[in-house]
Formats: structure tokens, C-alpha cells, sequence
């Protein structure tokens, strides 16, 4: 099942994208065995969008049909890494075939834009700026890869 990042505002080099293509790149290493992967990204611009609801709705076009989708939210459900594994294990033995992880902009996101959702995640309840959640969110994918695959990288 490959993994989707899609998210409002473009990283340039920098710290936050080695760490992005780090885990991505392990992510491609592991993720197959087990039939996750790869780790994608995908970026709009969010300059054109005058309002939440337009940047949500252009990054709602983002998703793929049949894909799972799951938003970025501090309104979100706080998972451990365990549940997020088992989340995305389950999906991809239903059969799903991507998954979605929507990051959205400075106003956060519109949930109208993306009918029902299939979860909504949070990183706790603090605000993160959205460079740092892509960042930890890479990392917990890659976590949850390491997870099914029996990697000693997660530590209970």
C-alpha cells in the first residue's frame, strides 16, 4: 500500500527535507516486504488560495480514488505509533491501496473538502508548524514500517 503525504506549502532544502527524504528512503528499503510503500509527497502551492476552504479543496483533489484518508488535525485522535501501524496493516490487507495524510496550511484545514475522512489524527495538542508535522509524521511511517516488519527501531 503506498503511503501519500500531501500538504499545503512547498519545503526547500533544508534540514526538515534531509529528514523527509530519510525516512522516505527508508520507508522504500523496508516497506516492500511487508507491502507498504513507497512514501510519496505532494506539495501545493498555497499562494493562490484566498480562504481554508480553497486550499482544502485543492488539496482534497490531491487524493486518488479508493484511497484512505486521514487528516492532520489537532482535533484528531492522539495514536500511539502501535495503533498506527495496525491501522495502516489493516487498511492494506482490505485491500486499500493508498493512503492519504492531509497536512494543511497555516488556517488549517476545511473538513467539509474531504467528505468523510477516514480518521483524524493528532501530534498532541500543541500547534505544529506544518514542516515539523510532515517531519514526525515521516518518521512515524517509517516507525510503523519498522513495527510490522520486526525491526528493533521501535522500542515498547
Amino acid at each position: 500500500m503506498q503511503m501519500r503525504i500531501i500538504a499545503s506549502g512547498r519545503l526547500k532544502s533544508g534540514p526538515e527535507r534531509e529528514l523527509i527524504q530519510r525516512y522516505s528512503e527508508r520507508v522504500r528499503i523496508r516497506g516492500p516486504k511487508i507491502a507498504l510503500g513507497p512514501l510519496i509527497e505532494t506539495e501545493i502551492d498555497p499562494k493562490p488560495f484566498k480562504s481554508r476552504p480553497a486550499e482544502s479543496a485543492a488539496l482534497a483533489a490531491q487524493i486518488p480514488s479508493g484511497a484512505a484518508v486521514i487528516l492532520l488535525d489537532e482535533r484528531g485522535k492522539a495514536l500511539t505509533s502501535r495503533e498506527l501501524a495496525e491501522t495502516l496493516a489493516r487498511w492494506r490487507d482490505e485491500g486499500k491501496r493508498e493512503t492519504c495524510f492531509i497536512i494543511g496550511g497555516a488556517d488549517g484545514l476545511d473538513a467539509k473538502a474531504f467528505g468523510k475522512p477516514d480518521m483524524m489524527v493528532s501530534f498532541g495538542k500543541a500547534v505544529w508548524p506544518h514542516m515539523l508535522v510532515r517531519v514526525m509524521l515521516a518518521e512515524q511511517l517509517y516507525r510503523a514500517v519498522s513495527i510490522l516488519s520486526g525491526s528493533p527501531y521501535h522500542r515498547d
